[in-house]
């Protein structure tokens, strides 16, 4: 039996789904400007649920997105707020750590839109000190390349916080970045970058058993937490998309993820959890089978 860390489920989709709002290029960062809380009560389904991992609403927090929509000026506003609501979910809860999250710079998925290195870097550092004071660690998500988990792990060094690095891999072949990339170059980058932790995110839960084969070789805690996307459209690797280009697998049950999830533990992985079209019943789904299989969640 193992300890288990159950990070929690996805944010922006359903921060969209609770408000009921039309979904708009800044995604979940719309929903929370204008739904002030309801970033606190998703953190705390997930607590509730058994998450030991809040993840805060900052995937989509980027320059590049707020200048197209007039409003670049509450950068740093829109950060301390999104700190705000995972604080105050964990402090009702009682326990549990924050991990901030470094989300892709332009767009997800499309490793050709990552910008140059030390543009790159200069905007994840400005991030994680942002971010710093108020997390326990860096969740590095939706890594489509090489260079881009170069340029997020020498960034968030800035916030003087541990780093778990999360990969996006091909749907069909979970052995290669989004970038085409063999997986196995990224050992030497998590070395150089002094990443605590590997895993893979919002790709295919049948594509994760292939990625996280190479991940446990790299002799650092390892994980996953997949997307319940039917497929990633071309519609939405336009630029400025909104998700509603996207829809969600009708079949992926909260049984049949944590179907998924326990397979990637058996296969050593302990952090598991879920991204974009997960939910807290699928989370909560995860920590029951965990507790049957005599697991401790951490």
């Amino acid at each position: 039996m193992a300890d288990i860390t159950l990070l929690d489920g996805g944010m922006g989709q359903e921060l969209v789904a609770r408000s009921g709002d039309a979904p708009t290029p800044l995604w979940a960062t719309r929903v929370m400007m204008d739904h002030p809380g309801l970033v606190r009560a998703v953190h705390a389904d997930y607590f509730a649920a058994g998450a030991t991992v809040a993840t805060t609403n900052t995937y989509a927090v980027h320059h590049d997105r707020l200048v197209k929509a007039g409003l670049d000026e509450r950068f740093a506003a829109l950060h301390r707020q999104a700190l705000a609501e995972a604080a105050s979910a964990r402090a009702a809860q009682g326990a549990g750590r924050i991990a901030g999250s470094l989300g892709p710079l332009v767009a997800s998925y499309r490793a050709e839109t990552h910008p140059p290195h030390e543009e790159a870097v200069g905007k994840y550092a400005e991030i994680a000190m942002l971010l710093a004071p108020g997390v326990d660690l860096f969740l590095a998500e939706t890594v489509a390349s090489l260079a881009h988990a170069r340029a997020v792990l020498e960034g968030a060094q800035a916030g003087g916080k541990p780093v778990w690095l999360s990969v996006t891999v091909d749907d069909e072949d979970g052995t290669r970045l989004r970038s085409g990339e063999a997986l196995s170059g990224l050992g030497p980058v998590l070395k150089a970058g002094g990443a605590a932790a590997a895993l893979a995110n919002c790709s295919a839960p049948e594509a994760m058993a292939a990625a996280l084969a190479v991940l446990g070789g790299f002799g650092l805690p390892f994980g996953a937490y997949a997307n319940g996307f039917r497929q990633i459209t071309k519609a939405f690797l336009k630029d400025s998309p909104t998700v509603d280009a996207l829809s969600a697998r009708p079949e992926m049950t909260p049984a049949l993820y944590a179907d998924f999830a326990m397979r990637w533990v058996d296969m050593g992985a302990t952090l598991v959890g879920g991204c974009c079209e997960t939910t807290p019943a699928h989370i909560a789904e995860i920590a029951r089978r965990l507790g049957a299989a005599g697991h401790r969640i951490v």
